[in-house]
């Protein structure tokens, strides 16, 4: 990797979860305002997006791992069909709708196994994957980030990790957390030569002043080593109802990344997680 220019992935969260999240993947990745994708694999637009990542390879798609199912209508279940007594589940069958929930509930077995079927069904749609994240953080909470760890080293995925927890954008959905379990585990990681990335930087989930102006301060967060924006940009149209609350938002930041030409122009180096992680491996 270039040392003398910040890193930067931008990447498109939720890719799978509606038509609106694919199609605007599809528009900003053709456009180069995007680098890579997350798909969450149990969610009811995943075939739309896979049949497009098969179609073009050089769509650039990570898995988007998924434990929680946070609409108050439009929800989704896990893959493996767990019972009950897995704790990863709610009373209708659904994933638990909040982090903390999730933490409090679901044993640790049923959520690897749940995470092992996401990513072989990424794999059997005929993907190969950028990278892992966490949808809402939640697989990166201290009671899951071991599995989530593990997976990436088995399947040679690399991880979406902070160097600490405190760069983390969605860290707002874990509830409490001892900064000292990410330092260890941050550390273990950088010995076995994976790469972390320095800074995590979400969607703004406000309206405050203008959306070019909140997307020019987000972009002006990007700091020197590896940043990764957790971005989730929505086409108009059914997210309105999926997400009457914050469906703006989401529709802002697709039509901001698809107009602001000043993007093309940022003094960074950009890539996917795959890219830099083989730089990382080859210096």
């Amino acid at each position: 990797m270039s040392p003398e220019l910040p890193k930067l992935v931008i990447n498109i969260d939720d890719l799978g979860m509606c038509h609106g999240a694919n199609a605007a993947y599809l528009a900003l990745f053709q456009a180069g305002r995007c680098d890579s994708g997350s798909v969450m694999v149990p969610c009811p637009w995943f075939l739309e997006i896979t049949a497009a990542g098969v179609a073009d390879p050089a769509l650039k798609l990570g898995v988007h791992l998924t434990i929680t199912a946070e609409k108050r209508f439009y929800r989704w279940r896990p893959l493996t069909a767990p019972g009950p007594g897995s704790g990863l589940v709610d009373p209708q069958g659904y994933f638990w709708g909040s982090v903390p929930e999730v933490r409090r509930r679901a044993d640790p077995q049923a959520v690897e196994k749940e995470l092992r079927a996401q990513i072989d069904g990424f794999l059997a749609a005929g993907l190969t994957p950028t990278h892992l994240d966490a949808h809402q953080g939640a697989v990166l909470a201290p009671e899951f980030a071991p599995i989530t760890i593990a997976l990436g080293r088995e399947y040679g995925v690399p991880i979406l990790f902070p160097r600490t927890i405190d760069g983390y954008g969605p860290i707002h959905n874990l509830g409490p957390l001892d900064p000292a379990i990410y330092a260890d585990r941050a550390a273990d990681l950088a010995r076995s030569g994976a790469l972390l990335v320095d800074r995590v930087l979400e969607t703004p989930w406000h309206q405050d002043g203008t959306a070019e102006d909140r997307y020019r301060a987000l972009f002006a967060e990007i700091g020197p080593g590896v940043n990764f924006m957790a971005l989730h940009a929505n086409a108009p149209g059914e997210i309105e109802a999926i997400e009457p609350a914050s469906a703006r938002i989401r529709t802002d930041e697709y039509a901001v990344l698809g107009a602001s030409a000043w993007i093309d122009d940022l003094e960074v180096e950009r890539g996917t997680l795959k890219d830099f992680s083989m730089a990382l491996s080859a210096s």
